[in-house]
């Protein structure tokens, strides 16, 4: 999973390369979930003048009027649709954004990702500056975190409910442990010490339900 991580420039020459689609959202700021793109841009012209440049790259502007979805499910949900259409191979969904500024919009990125666990088989990651979230499904997993751009902290974050949790490879592992808001949640954890010269060692966790996995990486 880490692998992804300091390949945010390869990232956006890919999306360039694919001159994926611009999703123009028509949401008001009154209504609906998602935020509204003058709230993002900042102006109505500069949003004007970004769509017509994407036009001129040749993009598409796909109107989306459904006020039950964040922005960002809307832009997921059509990549699903592009990749099943054009039959492409991808191996993973990288989002660039999404977990600063305003507090509930980084929650609604949350509740997306936990959202995407039944649209997709495909891993959806999170990357904004030197953070990284990613929602592990129920079931084991072995994260590698020894390249070198792993920060120092990492966390569990039981969102969605009750996980049953077993961890390795953390300083403060979990042994068959229920994490659950009002009772334990895995924040401010950290690896597991080795010798000087040594690679950190693997994280292996197991969990009974989908379980949130945030980390720091190195810019």
């Amino acid at each position: 999973m880490s692998h992804v991580v300091g390949k945010e420039p390869d990232l956006e020459c890919g999306v360039e390369k694919l001159r994926l689609d611009v999703v123009r959202q028509t949401c008001t700021p009154s209504f609906g979930s998602g935020t509204t793109p003058l709230e993002e841009v900042g102006h109505s012209s500069t949003l004007e003048f970004l769509m017509m440049r994407g036009v001129e790259q040749g993009c598409r502007l796909i109107e989306t009027s459904d006020q039950d979805f964040t922005d960002y499910m809307k832009c997921l949900l059509i990549m699903l649709d592009e990749i099943k259409q054009r039959n492409l191979q991808v191996d993973a969904i990288v989002t660039l954004g999404g977990l600063g500024g305003r507090f509930d919009q980084t929650m609604a990125t949350v509740e997306t990702l936990h959202h995407a666990l039944s649209m997709t088989q495909l891993p959806l990651l999170v990357i904004q500056g030197t953070n990284l979230a990613f929602m592990l499904r129920s079931g084991k997993h072995t994260l590698r975190v020894n390249t070198g751009l792993e920060g120092d902290w990492c966390s569990l974050i039981p969102v969605g409910g009750p996980c049953l949790t077993t961890t390795t490879g953390l300083k403060w592992n979990l042994n068959n442990q229920v994490l659950q808001f009002g009772k334990l949640v895995s924040t401010s954890n950290t690896y597991e010490s080795v010798s000087p010269g040594q690679p950190r060692k693997c994280v292996t966790i197991s969990t009974d339900q989908p379980l949130l996995w945030s980390m720091g990486i190195l810019r």
